[in-house]
Order: C-alpha cells, then sequence, then structure tokens
C-alpha cells in the first residue's frame, strides 16, 4: 500500500497516509455528526455535531496509528527494518522488510498491535467517565471505547494476515518447528475467514437487513487476497531459502557514462544488445544511477541527442543495493520503486559488481525444484537465516559426498 503523502517520522519510522483514508473519514464524520451523535445527544447545534464528529474521526486514525507504530516498534526491538506505515481504507500498514527470525518474536510483533487498541480502549473509555458532565464529549470516547475495543478482538481473530493469523503463526511454528508449514496454514485460515466474511455480507444485502454488508465483503476480499499473497510468498521464501544474491545476479554489466546522450546509448547498446537495464558509474566504478528500457522510450525522439542519461535515471539512492553474500529473500521486499524492479549489487567500496533483474528472479523461481538433491532445504526455524558461506560449502561437498 503506497502512500499519498507524508506526515512525517516517528521513533524513525516514516508515517504516510493514502488517500483511501478520506473515504473512511467522510463516512465516519457524516454518520456520526448526522446520525449517531444528534439521536444519542440532542439540543446540540449543527456545528458542533460537526466538529465532534471530525474529533473523532482524526482521534480514531490516531488508534491506528498507534497499534500499527506499536508493530513498527517491537519489530525494529527485534531486529526487523521498518521503513514506514501507511494509514489506509481498511486500517493501516505496517511495512516489515523481513521476517521475525523465531517464533517468539513473531508472538511479540503480533500481539502488541491488539492490546495498544485495547490500551486505547481503556483511555477512551476512562475519559468518557471523567467528562460525564459534557455528554457529546462523553460520547466521542465512549464511540472510540467500543471501536478500539472491535479492532482489538477483531484482530485477534486466528486468520492472517490480521494479527491473530500472526499469533497462530507463531503457535504453530513453535509447535511443528516449521514457520512455513505454520505460515501457509495461517494464511488460509484468512483465506476461509474471508471466504465467510463475503458470504455473511451477501446474505445482509440480499435479505433486505442493510447495505452494510457490503463493507463485510469488502473486507473479506481483502482478507482473500491478502492471505494468498502471504501463502505464495511463504512457499517463495521456502523454495529461495538459502540462495545468495551473488548466486543469481548478472555479474559484469554493461555499464554507460551519466554525460552519454540517450541517442548514444540507443546507437551504441539498445540496438545491438538484448539488455533492459543500464548502469552508470563513474570513472572509478562508482555507481551513479540506472536507466531502463522504459526510462528511454519516455524521451521523445526529438530530445534524445541533448538529454544525458543522468537526466533521465533513476537515483543511485533510489535504487536498491545489495551484497553478494545478502539472502534473495531478504532483497525482493525491496525491490521497488523507479528502478522498475532492478538491484544493483556493490562491493565494500560502492563499485558496480552485478545486477538482479526481473528476469533473474524468475529464472531461480522456475529453478528452484529442478535440483536432483535439494541443496536449499526448507527452513525450519528462522527462514531468513543463512549460514556462514564456510559453513554452507561444507554442507554442499557433504550432500555431494565430495
Amino acid at each position: 500500500m503506497r502512500s499519498s503523502f507524508r506526515l512525517g517520522r516517528i521513533g524513525g519510522v516514516e508515517v504516510g497516509v493514502n488517500l483511501s483514508v478520506l473515504v473512511i473519514v467522510v463516512i465516519l464524520v457524516a454518520g456520526l455528526s448526522f446520525g449517531q451523535f444528534p439521536l444519542a445527544f440532542p439540543g446540540y447545534s449543527v456545528g458542533a455535531y460537526v466538529l465532534a464528529g471530525l474529533a473523532t474521526a482524526v482521534l480514531f486514525l490516531a488508534s491506528l496509528l498507534a497499534h500499527e507504530l506499536a508493530h513498527a516498534l517491537v519489530a525494529r526491538r527485534n531486529g526487523i527494518e521498518v521503513p514506514r506505515i501507511t494509514l489506509w481504507l481498511l486500517g493501516g500498514v505496517a511495512e516489515l522488510r523481513s521476517e521475525p527470525r523465531t517464533p517468539g518474536a513473531d508472538l511479540r510483533i503480533a500481539l502488541v498491535g491488539p492490546l495498544t487498541s485495547l490500551a486505547c480502549a481503556v483511555v477512551s473509555g476512562a475519559l468518557a467517565l471523567l467528562s460525564g458532565a459534557a455528554p457529546l464529549v462523553a460520547g466521542m470516547f465512549a464511540y472510540l471505547a467500543a471501536v478500539n475495543l472491535l479492532l482489538a478482538v477483531f484482530n485477534l481473530i486466528p486468520a492472517a494476515p490480521l494479527d491473530g493469523g500472526r499469533v497462530l503463526r507463531a503457535a504453530l511454528w513453535s509447535r511443528w518447528g516449521d514457520r512455513v508449514r505454520a505460515a501457509v496454514t495461517a494464511a488460509r485460515a484468512g483465506r476461509v475467514f474471508g471466504y465467510v466474511l463475503i458470504a455473511l455480507g451477501f446474505l445482509q444485502v440480499v435479505t433486505g437487513l442493510g447495505f452494510q454488508g457490503l463493507w463485510l465483503v469488502l473486507i473479506g476480499l481483502f482478507l482473500v487476497n491478502a492471505a494468498s499473497a502471504e501463502e505464495q510468498q511463504a512457499q517463495l521464501g521456502a523454495a529461495l531459502h538459502g540462495v545468495r544474491v551473488g548466486d543469481v545476479m548478472s555479474g559484469r554489466p554493461v555499464a554507460a557514462s551519466p554525460d552519454e546522450s540517450v541517442a548514444e546509448l540507443i546507437d551504441r547498446l539498445v540496438m545491438s544488445r538484448r539488455l533492459s537495464t543500464y548502469p552508470l558509474v563513474g570513472p572509478d566504478g562508482s555507481f551513479l544511477g540506472l536507466v531502463t528500457l522504459n526510462r528511454l522510450r519516455q524521451v521523445p525522439p526529438e530530445e534524445r541527442v541533448r538529454t544525458r542519461l543522468a537526466d533521465i535515471a533513476c537515483p543511485p539512492g533510489e535504487v536498491p543495493r545489495a551484497v553478494p553474500d545478502e539472502p534473495l529473500t531478504g532483497l525482493l521486499p525491496r525491490m521497488s520503486g523507479c528502478a522498475d524492479g532492478r538491484a544493483v549489487v556493490l562491493d565494500p567500496a560502492g563499485r558496480l559488481i552485478g545486477l538482479l533483474t526481473p528476469s533473474d528472479i524468475s529464472r531461480v523461481i522456475q529453478t528452484a525444484g529442478l535440483h536432483g538433491s535439494d541443496p536449499y532445504p526448507h527452513p525450519r526455524g528462522a527462514d531468513l537465516a543463512v549460514p556462514p558461506p564456510r559453513e554452507h560449502e561444507e554442507r554442499q561437498r557433504h550432500r555431494s559426498g565430495i
């Protein structure tokens, strides 16, 4: 889920908001200001109801942010990078760059979100009691207490990608000793729960109980899609376990100069070589940017002679970087943005030594199951842990009978 605009950073984590949040804000403000609040607390002006509705919507978003921020901070304490949090139509998403390495870490990261929502419910309930002299204000906090309690309970349902699904995954991982099997089971539970919500939503609509069933359908569709994606990700991580970036990358990439024009690159390489990615390097071999065929096509023909490659390149700071010994599963979540799914492999001095393209990834996925004896056994513990090179080579020699 991409952010439409940034709110800033909290605890080192970038916080953004997707425009779809406006939908839930409008629904909350309209429903509370012109429906629930006037019925429950008559006698106030329209402006007071609207102000109360707006305040409630903002505080609700703040509670969602607190929920996701708790996930992010605990994840970071357990060694997982969390670059950003995004609030959107159906809640919030904390983007984790890797997976927990132990069942205990998985459990802590999962539980802290619902516990934070429960804490928000308790605080809101206390404020509602303290605001008894102002019924409308008390109603605001009572509503927030109920919503946060519902959010905590709903998220504890044992179905991925809900937090309860993560708890289920951690429990099964601890019991079975197999993270992949646990993740697939939790994801399938999430898909079943999603289908149940879709069925209940349609039943509610067709029986005339209200169009609120459409929300159940929407949430169910989201859960089905997200759970299916999690299952595929778990299976992909198992297939690629033990594969390092250096095993997959294209070495000795054909590079270009930042001062070369688009027309010169097309004449020199594009029309004669079957390449789609052109890294830009300086005289000392340092990486200075990345140009792809998509970026070349965006330059009008009449401007190609005077347009330098540096003018259209994806800046070096926005291109995913890796080192040869890095696990491929750790790099894949970062391969997005302006690099069009590419990544560069650099040596300790920052010099370009390889490229990783979608074609490279596709090939390793397609050949993952073709080994006579699987050199990358499925993980039974931390699926992102990679043995040191020497140990890995000894295991390889042992399996080969050397």
